[in-house]
């Protein structure tokens, strides 16, 4: 039946931007009806760790609204945030075409959620049937650890005061309400999310407030449209991100 059993079994994809819908539309053109049968729709709270690294990878997760990030404690118990996603994925697909027993990540919603899950053994008997879902999985994947590579190498290299712009930059285009980004998490998220210590960032911090690409009111940190604009050019002119 194809995309029109597609919304028929999932009604909430009108609700999703168009960007997602045609996300999910692409991934699942070639699922068969039994797998749109197996769908299961979940939401998740905000903060919730819905994959954990080592965990067996029994489930495949979509989350087609909401945010998320990867998250790593394997340094000195340590969080880490290393990888925030835009894009839909199937979360526990790598670990299928790896042939990977558990998950080599855990995953963390920054936003309530909305995830679709598929077990493993109805996804793995899809992929074996449909060689143009594999192909495609296959090439989502590959995508993905790419970026991923290329962005921890940018990352890696870049000073304290340039990794906090950069994170500005994109939780600026994720969060900013009325052209205004309010930050209210401590220095010690800030420090998680860009790898960095607590002694760093508050350095880091005071540059960027005496540079004004950034504006403290009391704990918060504000950055309004025109010092996003500077930060973004500014990040610009040193990667190719932007």
């Amino acid at each position: 039946m194809g995309e029109q059993y597609l919304h028929q079994k999932c009604p909430f994809l009108k609700a999703l931007s168009q960007e997602k819908r045609e996300q999910f539309e692409i991934y699942f053109r070639t699922a068969p009806d039994w797998l749109i049968d197996s769908l299961v729709v979940e939401k998740i709270k905000k903060g919730t760790t819905f994959i954990r690294e080592n965990n067996p990878a029994d489930t495949i997760y979509f989350i087609v609204e909401g945010l998320i990030v990867a998250t790593d404690y394997r340094v000195l118990g340590v969080s880490y945030d290393f990888m925030q996603f835009q894009k839909m994925y199937a979360f526990g697909g790598m670990e299928f075409i790896m042939d990977l027993d558990v998950y080599k990540t855990s995953l963390r919603t920054v936003t309530d959620s909305i995830a679709v899950k598929i077990s493993r053994a109805m996804f793995e008997k899809w992929m074996y049937s449909d060689i143009k879902a594999l192909k495609y999985e296959s090439k989502l994947i590959g995508e993905y650890l790419l970026e991923q590579a290329r962005n921890e190498r940018i990352v890696l290299l870049m000073k304290g005061t340039d990794r906090l712009c950069l994170l500005l930059v994109y939780h600026y285009e994720q969060y900013q309400k009325d052209g205004i980004l309010c930050v209210k998490e401590g220095q010690k998220s800030l420090a998680d999310k860009t790898g960095m210590c607590l002694k760093s960032i508050n350095r880091a911090v005071k540059t960027l407030s005496e540079q004004g690409l950034i504006r403290k009111q009391g704990n918060k940190i504000l950055v309004e449209k025109q010092q996003y604009e500077k930060m973004k050019a500014l990040i610009s002119e040193k990667t190719d991100i932007g």
